[in-house]
């Protein structure tokens, strides 16, 4: 198994995907450490607390630190023997990154290079980094961040291999994150309206499972310099608030700074460098130095059964072939 007895170090380990990794990895692989890598040290005290079992919480290791001090990353790295790395620490919120733009630069595109120079310095054996829908033709700066992101954690194979391999995973809204659209329709659904941005908007959804399967899933296939984006529904942000407070009126208050009626996973430019399976698409790297064939990925990846994208494809939450009903939500909301 790929997380035996291997050193796994999650940034932003503290999160709700970090968190839900952590639980995932423990219960169902038997990894030699875990390394928790966050600023925050009350949501540290709170996971080591959620802890019970003391065979899991041996293999635990808590590191204070932000992923913009490089120094604080080495020292974390520095004698750990770390094979896998995922780089899920990022500021995520749209409204906040227009107001804070320099902050934003500094975690999720200088926190990003750290990552990467760290785990290249210490050979690293993998490294996948999250991302988000947001990233791709960025109309807001924590998208333009994140492609940024993306792109220093693709190049970076340039001179990272071969002892080092490192691929992003980019998804939609994960269902109940603090911050998206379903807690705040929870906060209000007793009342008797709820305030809608734009009537025709759009979101991607995935489930926390849902997502940090696909990213371990991600780890076991990488060869360094994908994209790995999941194949997942989208739903009507109108039909959300149906789901939880079907009575309100809904006030329709303008799209937010920053925002797109619709998101987009895959570019009509990138398509042309996609392959697709049956569950989810990569969009593999054009680049002259990276030795790279999509026919070769193809042939060499026969048990996925690959095949490639219509040129000039598009994957967005709008044109997308699979939407959620209002039925499907309120079931999807109920197990949060």
């Amino acid at each position: 198994m790929l997380l035996n007895n291997k050193t796994i170090f999650i940034s932003g380990g503290t999160g709700s995907f970090g968190k839900f990794l952590t639980k995932r990895i423990l219960t169902n692989y038997n990894p030699k450490k875990i390394i928790i890598y966050s600023r925050d040290e009350l949501k540290q005290f709170e996971m080591k607390n959620e802890i019970k079992r003391k065979d899991f919480y041996k293999k635990m290791r808590f590191f204070i630190g932000d992923v913009r001090d490089d120094s604080r990353l080495e020292a974390a790295f520095r004698g750990n023997n770390i094979d896998y790395v995922i780089h899920a620490a990022a500021l995520k919120q749209v409204p906040t990154a227009e107001y804070n733009p320099f902050e934003a630069v500094k975690t999720n595109i200088i926190g990003g290079q750290n990552i990467i120079n760290a785990s290249v310095k210490h050979k690293v054996k993998k490294v996948v980094a999250l991302s988000t829908d947001k990233a791709a033709s960025p109309v807001n700066l924590y998208g333009a961040t994140k492609l940024a992101s993306d792109k220093l954690f693709i190049s970076s194979n340039n001179y990272a291999s071969p002892n080092t391999k490192l691929s992003v995973v980019r998804y939609g809204n994960v269902l109940g994150s603090r911050g998206s659209v379903v807690p705040y329709f929870l906060l209000n659904k007793n009342k008797k309206s709820l305030d809608i941005t734009d009537i025709n908007m759009t979101r991607f959804s995935i489930t926390l499972s849902e997502g940090v399967d696909f990213v371990i899933n991600s780890l076991k296939m990488m060869w360094g310099g994908e994209i790995f984006i999941p194949k997942i529904p989208s739903y009507k942000i109108v039909d959300v608030a149906k789901a939880i407070n079907p009575k309100a009126k809904l006030n329709i208050i303008g799209i937010r700074p920053g925002e797109k009626l619709h998101e987009e996973m895959i570019t009509e430019s990138d398509s042309l460098n996609t392959v697709e399976s049956k569950r989810f698409y990569a969009i593999l790297p054009n680049s002259e130095y990276l030795d790279w064939n999509i026919n070769s990925y193809i042939k060499k990846n026969k048990k996925i059964n690959f095949k490639k994208c219509k040129k000039f494809f598009s994957y967005n939450s709008r044109d997308n072939h699979e939407f959620l009903n209002v039925k499907e939500l309120i079931a999807l909301i109920k197990k949060l």
